[in-house]
Formats: C-alpha cells, structure tokens, sequence
C-alpha cells in the first residue's frame, strides 16, 4: 500500500529501471503541481511535457495516470490530463474527513506510543522549529518546501505510533490534496495566527498523554488553515483564462 504522507511517492522499486523513471517523472511533476507551475484546470500536453522532463512520451503518460490516481491530475479520456481544479468545497470536504481521521489516529498513537515514539515527536519538532524560522525570515519557494516537508514529518511522527495501516494511507491522500491548499496560506498568511505555538502545544499535550486536549488542539489546528482559505480573495479558486493567473496561482508560484 502506497504511505503518500509519509514517502511522498508510490514506492516504486529502485532496482527496477522503468519503474525509476516513472517514479522520478512522477515526483517532479507532483512537486511542479504543487509548486503552482501549473495552474489549476491547465492541460498537460505529452509532447510539450516530455522534453521538459527528460522522458519518452509513454513514461510522461504513466506518470500523469499516477498523479490522476492521486487526483492532482484529470484524465480527459482521448483529450490528454489536466491539472485537478481546486475550489473551497474541495477543501472544506478535505479538512472534515482529514480532521475526523487523523484524530482518531492520534488517539490511537497516544494509547499505544513508546519511549520512541515520544522521542521521535520531540526532534521532528525542533526541526520543523527551525524550518519554521527560515520561512519567517525569508519566504520562497525553498523555504515554502522545506517546511512542508518538515511539517508532514511533524504529523508523521504523531501518528507512527497508530495500529491502522489503512487510516494512515487515507490520511497521506488527505494531507497530499490539502498541500496546495496550505501553500496560499504560508505564503499570503491571510489570518493571524502562530503556527509554531500550535504545533508546541500539540506536541506538548501528546506526549502528556492528554488525549482529549491533543485531540481538540489538532483538530483547531487544521481547522485554522480552512478559515485561512475562507479568507482568500473571490477569484482564488477561479479557473483561469489562457494568459492569466489567480491569486492562488501567484502566490504558490512566488
């Protein structure tokens, strides 16, 4: 079963060439996606697509049926793939099934986590305090990314500790589909809030074993970057005409 939270890709197999392709021509164009190389609604053209990755045209096709597995991509029958479009009810879809999920998760890791697993929360905590800071300091597109890798390995190292193998796999396609989403708001912070303290108390309540106050502190904290979203301009979400770009498509383009 394929851990997309977690890896950040399908698990192709190393050893097997054709696999490798796929599997690297997949992660770019997964990262370019959500980097907002491409707006949402934009087709993706095999015979533009393949010189700009470095890939026959059937390893391109592979690759974008895989990102239509995930639903960042469409599959328009003989018309080819285009990027998915986003929207609010997406997102609002998203956040409740995400926020239902991963509680349950949690307290399930709360119940059964170790010494390790305690140990494992605390350095994924520091680390994403320092890609915190950088993000703060200076926001950009290495910065952006660096954090949302650290922030998964945060959510990651909550969670290990949970039995279900099927409630993780949901949770890494929750937390894959929301990035898009979650890179406007890190780059245009249309609400106040500190992001750090968040995560801190959450850590903090987690390892105290304070299930309930975990629980609610987590589900307020994804709950936050939909109100962020709700806050966006009218047009964010608006697919965009040839030659235009949306506040969405600015932002996480940088």
């Amino acid at each position: 079963m394929p851990d997309i939270i977690w890896s950040g890709h399908d698990g192709a197999a190393a050893d097997d060439a054709p696999r490798t392709l796929i599997e690297a021509a997949c992660q770019r164009l997964r990262q370019d996606i959500v980097a907002g190389h491409y707006a949402p609604g934009e087709k993706l053209r095999v015979e533009h697509l393949k010189d700009r990755y470095e890939v026959g045209a059937g390893t391109l096709r592979e690759a974008l049926a895989r990102l239509a597995a995930e639903t960042l991509v469409v599959a328009q029958g003989q018309r080819g793939f285009s990027v998915a479009s986003l929207s609010l009810a997406d997102f609002e879809d998203l956040t409740r099934t995400r926020i239902n999920l991963e509680c349950e998760a949690l307290r399930l890791s709360i119940l059964h986590g170790d010494d390790a697993w305690e140990g494992q929360i605390m350095a994924s905590f520091h680390r994403l305090g320092r890609a915190q800071d950088k993000l703060d300091e200076q926001p950009s597109l290495d910065t952006v990314r660096e954090w949302e890798e650290r922030n998964r390995a945060f959510h990651r190292s909550l969670l290990t500790a949970c039995p279900s193998a099927w409630t993780l796999h949901f949770l890494g396609i929750l937390y894959q589909q929301s990035e898009r989403y979650r890179r406007y708001t890190l780059q245009n912070r249309p609400i106040p809030r500190n992001i750090h303290h968040e995560h801190e108390a959450i850590m903090q309540a987690t390892i105290a074993r304070d299930a309930d106050r975990a629980l609610q502190l987590i589900a307020r904290h994804i709950a936050l970057t939909l109100d962020a979203v709700r806050s966006a301009p009218p047009d964010t979400f608006v697919r965009r005409p040839a030659g235009r770009r949306t506040a969405l498509d600015r932002s996480v383009a940088g």
